[in-house]
């Protein structure tokens, strides 16, 4: 009677130490759910983001200004209120469109580490025009083939990496050719028009790049103009006259919703 009992006590110890492994087991998925997550695709590793939409913003600093896209969550929040969305900001200041493979497949710094743009798994991409850091040391056409040619590569890349990722094209606020960079730079009336025209014929560029590939455009750019088709003041800061004033954030990020929503892009 003495061996039965024992054995009887060694199974109950068992079937419990067998139930708290399946709750930890239970937990730490919970956990892991709740976290960064990993998935094999093509053969690479891809960080995975926990919430239903992960969209990635590359451009230059009119990009960067966008912040952590707290405006932009709460307008796809409005629009998709059972959905939750991760937005990773590849705003980098003073950079050009040549630039962006290298956020795409490489390690990149500034102000902190970024994890290549390839190694995610996003589900929407959206590439800003880059037009207020114009490849100025080419002539004009010379710099537009260039640009051209930039997002050939890009756009070929992302398709190849992530072929179930939407591409969306931002065409950003117009500058103001009356005011552009003023306070910041020392320039004539005429150089400070001539600046201007540069900017946006890149901003035209890409958006005319979009229409001639089929890549859907949210044309913040168009719908910024103001009557005399010059750049909205409103949207544009008044401590540098470059980037999005606070207005200028909402407007875009606003755009940016609305277009997602309306074009049933997600």
């Amino acid at each position: 009677m003495g061996f039965n009992k024992w054995w009887f006590i060694i199974l109950i110890a068992v079937f419990f130490v067998l139930l708290t492994l399946i709750f930890y087991s239970k937990t730490q998925k919970k956990v892991t759910t709740n976290s960064l997550q990993t998935i094999e695709e093509k053969g690479r590793v891809k960080v995975k983001y926990p919430q239903d939409y992960t969209l990635v913003l590359v451009g230059d600093s009119m990009t960067e200004y966008l912040g952590n896209s707290d405006e932009l969550r709460a307008y796809l929040k409005e629009y998709y209120p059972d959905k939750t969305f991760e937005v990773l900001n590849y705003g980098f200041g003073s950079t050009n469109i040549l630039s962006v493979e290298q956020r795409l497949t490489q390690k990149t710094f500034y102000a902190r580490e970024f994890r290549p743009i390839l190694d995610i798994a996003f589900d929407l991409i959206l590439i800003e025009s880059f037009g207020n850091n114009p490849l100025s040391d080419y002539p004009l056409k010379e710099g537009l083939k260039k640009q051209a040619e930039a997002l050939d590569r890009i756009v070929e890349l992302v398709r190849k990496e992530n072929p179930k990722a939407k591409i969306l094209f931002l065409a950003t606020i117009s500058p103001n050719s009356k005011t552009y960079a003023y306070r910041k730079v020392d320039l004539t009336d005429e150089e400070r028009k001539k600046w201007t025209d540069e900017r946006v014929a890149y901003i035209r560029n890409h958006i005319e790049y979009a229409k001639a590939h089929n890549i859907p455009l949210v044309n913040v750019f168009e719908a910024s103009l103001d009557k005399s088709g010059d750049g909205n003041r409103d949207y544009i800061s008044d401590t540098d006259y470059i980037h999005p004033s606070p207005t200028g954030v909402i407007f875009i990020s606003k755009q940016i919703a609305d277009f997602i929503f309306e074009q049933k892009i997600l």
